[in-house]
């Protein structure tokens, strides 16, 4: 069960996560659909920038 509410809490901060990295999550979400066929690793460098973004703001927001 502690898993379970791990989770749910991780999921309920998602939104929170995803307004602190809002520039990054539209520069990322630019570069895939700049192209109708997208390929692995085309926008390797936005991914790790919106990750590390992400990663970031969990670890500020614990």
């Amino acid at each position: 069960m502690e898993n379970i509410k791990r989770a749910r809490q991780r999921l309920q901060n998602y939104p929170i996560l995803m307004t602190k990295c809002a520039t990054s999550a539209s520069v990322y979400a630019a570069c895939v659909t700049r192209d109708l066929n997208v390929k692995q690793n085309i926008c390797e460098k936005e991914f790790l920038d919106f990750k590390k973004c992400l990663n970031e703001v969990a670890k500020h927001n614990k």
